[in-house]
């Protein structure tokens, strides 16, 4: 049975902060869209505070999250232990989008590393957090963060990437606004 709390303890908050991955769930309201779940990584998540966390989005080759959180703001952050004592957290909320250049971003960026390709920070308001006991999750022994998404980000340069979001990331795969060119 999944425990329920309003926000994240100090505990949990430092169980997030261990996970090497973490999913990305949203939805457009339109009952014919499509759900998206994308996986993160590379250090970008940031417990802000007890209601409220943050992580850096990078150019990739969609823009489901964007789209959808600017659309109706829903969002579902997972994360599972694939090391250690078997946990599953999920951490509901609002999110907000803000874009390289924002005052939101602007704001929030320090918090990150500086990674090539970002494009967004997704600022999440806490509604509810779970866990749950994650005992059919298999173990995974992490190798170590994977260098390609940067490396690519690295050798497009901004232009590059400006110029890769223009035609991937505007809009989503059901047609709404996603990354402003």
């Amino acid at each position: 049975m999944a425990d329920r709390f309003a926000e994240l303890s100090s505990e949990l908050a430092e169980w997030w902060r261990a996970q090497a991955v973490f999913f990305v769930a949203t939805a457009p309201l339109a009952g014919e869209g499509h759900v998206n779940c994308s996986p993160k990584g590379l250090d970008t998540l940031r417990i802000v505070a007890p209601d409220r966390l943050a992580y850096l989005d990078l150019t990739g080759s969609g823009a489901e999250t964007i789209a959808h959180v600017r659309e109706n703001g829903r969002i579902t952050l997972m994360a599972c232990a694939f090391t250690g004592p078997p946990r599953i957290s999920r951490v509901y909320g609002r999110a907000t989008v803000h874009p390289v250049g924002s005052p939101g971003f602007i704001a929030l960026a320090p918090l990150f590393p500086e990674l090539p390709g970002a494009r967004a920070v997704i600022d999440v308001a806490v509604e509810s957090v779970t866990t749950s006991c994650g005992y059919g999750v298999p173990e995974f022994a992490p190798v170590g963060p994977r260098s390609r998404l940067v490396e690519w980000s690295e050798a497009k340069g901004e232009a590059g990437l400006a110029a890769y979001r223009s035609r991937k990331n505007v809009r989503s795969i059901d047609g709404l606004p996603g990354v402003e060119a």
